[in-house]
């Protein structure tokens, strides 16, 4: 018995289309995605600086309310 470890082409048509880079974008820019990160500085297993970071990276119209039509 032989599993597979990737689904084929026949269980789902989409699983291996190529994106390209202007509209992987353009789904970011358009729902937002949020990047975060830790970066600790130690010596000899004492940790000396700890730096926590978190970025929100989308379109202004993506994270602004929608105006009122009247």
């Amino acid at each position: 018995m032989t599993t597979a470890l990737a689904p084929s082409s026949a269980d789902d048509p989409l699983a291996y289309r190529p994106v390209a880079l202007v509209d992987l974008l353009d789904r970011v820019l358009a729902t937002g995605v949020v990047i975060s990160g830790d970066l600790t500085l130690a010596i000899a297993d004492v940790d000396l600086v700890r730096i926590s970071l978190r970025a929100l990276v989308a379109s202004v119209g993506a994270l602004a309310p929608p105006e009122d039509a009247g």
